[in-house]
């Protein structure tokens, strides 16, 4: 939110309810510039005399657990439903604690009646919507902090001063070089989803890039940086990713962190795979199966959970999928891609929205919107029915033992099936038994219709 020209913030805050207030201390930080700014605050940090007792005292009254965070600092948290509360001791002087922090928006502190300690300007700041650091120390202490300021860039719409903008950079290159430590994975992980959640997140992203930060946390991204593409793009891919994360934010805001992953990173095997034909044009044979290894790597390397990456690995891997021309063909891309859908849709529909170079046209992206309308409509359909047979059944029927042709045999009638070709379990023996005639198959015996008694049957080679 914004604030009328001339109009001073408050010089106090609606604390949180009573249960959640400690008997003596501070609450520092984030909810602080939350609460000013007339945000909902889910995270409460607490400075206060002793932590433990404090956290104790909390979660008995809110029906919570208690637990110590970190032995080294004495910082306890307790975590009810989507609101955490963490204590840390209340050491020496506030004043300096407030200075040591990274931005003057979070150097703010607010006392049980809800009164400000601004030490540093944090709130005139905040009214100004300026992210401005502390002191360059203080920036650089914690190596998260600059892509933190980022994020909260981006997510609280506040502007980098000058200053601050350039030590960022500072910063950021330093630990690109190796001259500075890079933070732990996971939080560097946390940050870029924070980012990625936010209908800023391309602009975040941009942000980012333009600091030198994108390169230490995404090299695999930036390594993109001026591959042109030519034909339907306009973009190179490192900014052809990045709108179509913008077109996926806008044009499908409730996309999950998934997809959105996989919108950012659907072209990153391009910059390996280029190549310029005697034709002269600009070809990326592979690219998608090599930027689901790349995207697989880059997720793994931020710890994210093998679920997620797997999905993003696939979804970039069949970005590039053609888009089916006939009812018949929508039905088999349900079929075989049902898993990934509607995230895959989204992306495919973002790639194609990112993309305006002059082989683009009006007329190519409406056929893309007919093809996807035909897509959503057979994946609204009810799913199809149970399997026609079994493993067992085939097996029975050609006479083979358990193995991967078991699996081929039954993924080629479920997909029959799914089209429309077959309706039956007759129509699904019939068609297996061609088919592995058709492959050569040495089925040791084969007729065993499902449900019949077909009798002995001779050896095949």
């Amino acid at each position: 939110m914004r604030w009328p020209r001339r109009q001073p913030l408050p010089e106090r805050i609606a604390m949180p309810q009573s249960t959640l207030l400690p008997s003596a201390g501070y609450l520092v930080g984030g909810a602080v510039r939350d609460l000013l700014a007339g945000r909902t605050a889910r995270d409460f940090d607490w400075l206060v005399p002793d932590p433990g007792a404090e956290a104790l005292r909390t979660a008995t009254v809110l029906g919570a657990t208690a637990f110590e965070l970190d032995p080294v600092r004495g910082h306890w948290r307790v975590v009810k439903g989507a609101t955490t509360l963490d204590y840390t001791p209340l050491t020496g002087s506030l004043e300096a604690d407030l200075r040591a922090r990274d931005f003057t928006v979070n150097a703010l502190a607010a006392d049980r009646e809800g009164r400000l300690v601004d030490p540093v300007g944090g709130r005139a700041d905040l009214r100004a919507r300026r992210l401005r650091m502390t002191s360059e120390t203080a920036l650089a202490a914690d190596p998260l902090r600059p892509l933190r300021g980022v994020r909260l860039s981006a997510t609280r719409g506040l502007t980098f001063d000058d200053a601050t903008r350039r030590a960022v950079a500072r910063i950021a290159r330093a630990q690109h070089q190796g001259q500075r430590p890079l933070p732990a994975w996971e939080r560097v992980r946390d940050e870029l989803e924070l980012i990625l959640a936010d209908p800023s997140a391309a602009r975040g992203l941009v942000l980012a890039d333009e600091l030198g930060l994108l390169a230490v946390v995404l090299p695999e991204l930036t390594a993109c940086r001026g591959v042109d593409q030519g034909g339907l793009h306009h973009f190179d891919v490192l900014r052809h990713s990045l709108e179509a994360l913008h077109r996926l934010v806008t044009g499908f805001p409730d996309a999950g962190l998934e997809v959105r992953w996989a919108t950012l990173l659907h072209d990153i095997g391009k910059a390996e795979t280029r190549e310029v034909g005697d034709d002269g044009r600009v070809r990326f044979h592979g690219h998608a199966e090599r930027g689901r290894e790349l995207a697989e790597a880059a997720l793994t390397r931020l710890r994210l959970p093998q679920a997620t990456v797997r999905r993003v690995g696939a979804l970039v891997r069949y970005h590039m999928q053609p888009l089916p021309g006939s009812e018949r063909a929508a039905r088999r891309f349900v079929h075989r891609r049902r898993t990934l859908l509607p995230d895959l849709l989204q992306l495919m529909i973002a790639d194609r929205e990112a993309a305006r170079g002059p082989l683009a046209s009006e007329p190519l992206r409406q056929t893309y919107r007919i093809a996807v309308s035909r897509v959503l409509a057979i994946l609204a359909e009810t799913p199809p029915p149970a399997p026609l047979l079994s493993g067992d059944e085939v097996m029975t029927l050609l006479g083979i033992d358990a193995g991967p042709r078991v699996g081929e045999a039954l993924q080629l009638v479920q997909e029959a099936h799914a089209v429309g070709d077959i309706a039956t379990a007759e129509d699904a023996a019939a068609l297996l038994e061609r088919y592995a005639a058709a492959q050569g198959w040495p089925v040791r015996r084969a007729g065993a219709r499902p449900g019949a008694d077909a009798g002995p049957h001779p050896d095949v080679d």
